[in-house]
């Protein structure tokens, strides 16, 4: 039986000799890049940095950016497979909530209360196989009391589902949480869920994200007294400004950058560390979308220097400093100039959130992408471990 690819350097040279053996020099004139870049990443000595860059090759192959990345059909990850085996029952729940049905509560008041908190204890760690396993009743718990409970459990189920790669049920979820804020007409909630259901969307739905962002930004204008809605415009702001950045339109991203600084300056860091549903929005987490779009414009030496300014370890969520180090990792990694410490950054990434690091199809190409270039020497001891940790093959 043949190997199934597992990188997306290997996914692209499958799909590309399925369309009729497609040669890289046609690839890459339909998808804007060079073949030289097509022949680096083909082979493991380059990553993908952009996703407006996997949106053009998924283009031109006439596949979707989740078979590039390996999304919703790779196994073999312990994490993702103990997910995995709760999915079909997330997906019951939402559909039985979609479509109106409510099963009576046999929770108290109080117990639904903690359960929720102990899903975002759970979202805060990254530990999605642990949230995984409690949302099929949670769901339907908060859907049998509706309102703020469910739009938040909706929410937290889209975040959970987002993670682990099944992106068109955490739509699904996204959508639930929209519906249950509209039913409660809680600005704060109304921002959360649009957030939610913008991140959500497919990347190659970059436009459509945007736009959607902008609308629940217009519908929030009104309430922007109350501090949860700011912190909800300011998250928005960011997510208009990656979505715009996908879709090659810098000058819009630029001025949704400006207005969230505006907002995070103004309010500063939530106290708490994660101020409105976690969301964490302030200066660090702009700090941290500004890396990130950096990142997609192909900035390497712009995400270094943000990073010299952030200190992530003041919000509580392990996935904003995964952000980070991720981030900085792969800045490193650019050129292959600077490996070792590139290494030192995903190991840092891989400390502050392993599950997550392990599942993330950027962060598990970026280490085979450091192998690859170290089998020219010895690979050193520290990435042979990183990567049998992250079930990296060194030997492909």
């Amino acid at each position: 039986m043949a190997k199934k690819p597992d990188t997306i350097g290997a996914r692209i040279r499958y799909w590309r000799m399925r369309r009729g053996g497609m040669t890289q020099a046609v690839l890459a004139g339909l998808a804007g890049v060079t073949q030289s870049y097509v022949s680096q990443v083909e082979s493991g000595r380059k990553t993908i940095d952009r996703r407006s860059t996997l949106v053009a090759l998924a283009a031109a192959l006439q596949v979707t950016v989740a078979d590039l990345l390996g999304q919703g059909t790779e196994s073999g990850d312990p994490a993702r497979e103990s997910a995995a085996e709760c999915v079909p029952a997330v997906w019951s729940a939402l559909i039985e909530i979609e479509d109106g049905e409510r099963r009576p509560s046999i929770f108290t008041a109080e117990r639904l209360t903690a359960e929720i908190a102990r899903a975002d204890q759970l979202r805060n760690s990254c530990n999605y196989p642990a949230m995984a396993r409690m949302l099929p009743g949670l769901l339907l718990e908060s859907a049998a009391v509706g309102g703020a409970a469910l739009a938040q459990v909706a929410y937290l189920a889209s975040t959970c589902l987002r993670h682990l790669g099944y992106r068109h049920l955490a739509l699904n979820a996204a959508r639930v949480s929209v519906s249950a804020a509209e039913d409660i007409d809680d600005r704060a909630w109304l921002g959360a869920s649009g957030f939610i259901y913008a991140q959500s969307l497919p990347i190659e739905s970059a436009p459509l994200a945007a736009r959607s962002a902008d609308r629940s930004l217009a519908e929030l204008q009104e309430d922007a007294s109350d501090v949860r809605v700011r912190q909800m415009l300011g998250q928005l702001h960011l997510m208009a400004a990656l979505a715009s950045t996908v879709d090659a339109r810098p000058d819009v991203a630029r001025d949704h950058l400006a207005e969230a600084a505006r907002e995070a300056a103004s309010l500063g860091d939530p106290a708490d560390g994660g101020g409105f549903n976690g969301c964490c929005f302030g200066p660090t987490n702009v700090g941290l979308w500004k890396m990130s779009i950096a990142a997609e414009q192909g900035e390497s030496g712009k995400v270094i220097e943000l990073s010299r300014t952030i200190r992530p370890q003041v919000l509580k969520a392990s996935n904003r400093q995964l952000s980070y180090w991720l981030d900085i990792g792969r800045a490193l990694a650019d050129g292959g100039r600077r490996d070792s410490e590139a290494l030192a950054a995903f190991i840092r990434a891989e400390q502050a959130a392993p599950i997550p690091f392990a599942i993330n199809p950027l962060a598990r190409d970026a280490v085979a992408t450091l192998a690859q270039r170290a089998q020219r020497r010895a690979i050193p001891d520290e990435l042979r471990l990183l990567a049998g940790r992250i079930g990296v093959n060194l030997a492909a």
